[in-house]
């Protein structure tokens, strides 16, 4: 167990406190994507500064899933630009890719008193009180996580009116997310009572609040609730880690280009039946998965059934969003499955996240998970 908890990130919930943030800045370098400049979205940043009467560069290059050419470029553009302040706009992707630019920016110039402020348009990875960043070699079909407490943003604004024109299909994607992150923080081996806490709080928000922002977009508190429990869960796993689950997700997103929330959809009810062992011999992290069930009300009167309860509790979500539910289903044909399946479970062995899973695995274990997960007559019928 982790004998420490830390939350470098102050946090504002609403614009309000943004305004301020800015006075006496005056060179603001923004990392976003096409759509949020070509949309005009970026005003949201862009009219602040601008009232300010700062100057500021847009850095729209960053895709789905950030790769090295992105990072860069991104380099090479803040270390042209020098800015006073970074502030990243959108999802896991930009945030992701500011954080890659700002550490590796940083080893050739002091960027000390450059407050790094992340303002996130999705409520899923929770990049924003993360430490982890994760970068793609596209060459080698890798993703890399990025894992280092300077990769913390100093601030993060936390305003749902932003998230409120994502599309459903996102809504579920990233709210998917946000419950494995929380998931695997829970149960992950470096949990201590603090993230524990953290994790808790996040599920039962997901639990009250995903549904209803799926089917009702502009429903203001259950988008503030789902913003609350993506950066509630980024915190926990931030400081507790995660699992295999994640691990897996990286290789399969790097191959397959699945969006990551739905990756880690499809493979964390296999992963959770697995690290609970549900189909052998029932494992403490079952005692685990118990707890949280009870947390929302789905306790049983044994621990097995209460742990199954939480899987199942996924799969329902899955089922009533429209996600996927096996790697078929999300466009892999078997011969692309099979003939990357070797390389994905190297990946998936090497991957940081899964030190922490709380159950030890082999590549074995991993390509079985994987064929499990692959299509519904090979899913075992607990998972």
């Amino acid at each position: 167990m982790l004998d420490k908890f830390d939350l470098h990130t102050k946090i504002f919930i609403g614009s309000k406190s943004f305004d301020k943030m800015l006075e006496q800045r005056r060179r603001v370098f923004i990392v976003t994507d096409k759509f949020m400049h070509e949309s005009g979205r970026v005003s949201y940043l862009t009219d602040k500064i601008k009232a300010e009467g700062a100057k500021w560069e847009i850095f729209s290059d960053v895709t789905p899933d950030p790769d090295i050419e992105t990072v860069t470029a991104g380099v090479a553009k803040i270390l042209e630009f020098q800015p006073d302040t970074v502030i990243a706009l959108g999802g896991g992707s930009p945030i992701d890719a500011a954080k890659a630019i700002v550490y590796f920016a940083a080893k050739q110039i002091d960027l000390r008193d450059c407050p790094f402020v992340a303002v996130p348009t999705t409520s899923g990875t929770g990049s924003e009180v993360s430490k982890f960043a994760v970068i793609t070699d596209r060459a080698r079909g890798i993703k890399y996580p990025l894992i280092d407490d300077t990769l913390l943003p100093d601030y993060a604004v936390l305003d749902a009116e932003l998230t409120c024109s994502v599309p459903p299909k996102v809504t579920a994607d990233t709210g998917l997310d946000v419950l494995t992150h929380a998931i695997e923080a829970f149960v992950c081996t470096e949990a201590n009572a603090f993230t524990d806490a953290l994790a808790e709080k996040s599920v039962k928000l997901v639990d009250h609040y995903l549904l209803l922002a799926y089917k009702e977009p502009d429903n203001r508190e259950a988008r503030q609730g789902m913003h609350n429990a993506s950066c509630l869960a980024g915190a926990a796993f931030s400081n507790a880690g995660l699992g295999l689950c994640h691990s897996m997700a990286h290789a399969m997103g790097a191959q397959f280009h699945i969006p990551h929330g739905r990756a880690n959809a499809i493979l964390l009810p296999v992963v959770m039946s697995f690290n609970a062992g549900c189909e052998t011999t029932l494992t403490p992290v079952a005692t685990r998965y118990a707890e949280l069930a009870s947390l929302i009300g789905m306790g049983a009167t044994s621990m097995r059934q209460s742990a199954l309860n939480l899987i199942h509790m996924v799969r329902r979500l899955q089922q009533r969003m429209g996600v996927p539910q096996c790697i078929k289903d999300a466009g892999v044909s078997a011969e692309d499955f099979e003939a990357a399946l070797d390389t994905m479970a190297d990946a998936a062995l090497a991957d940081r996240c899964t030190a922490t899973n709380p159950k030890p695995c082999t590549k074995e274990d991993i390509i079985e998970l994987y064929r499990q997960a692959y299509s519904k007559s090979n899913r075992k019928g607990l998972s």
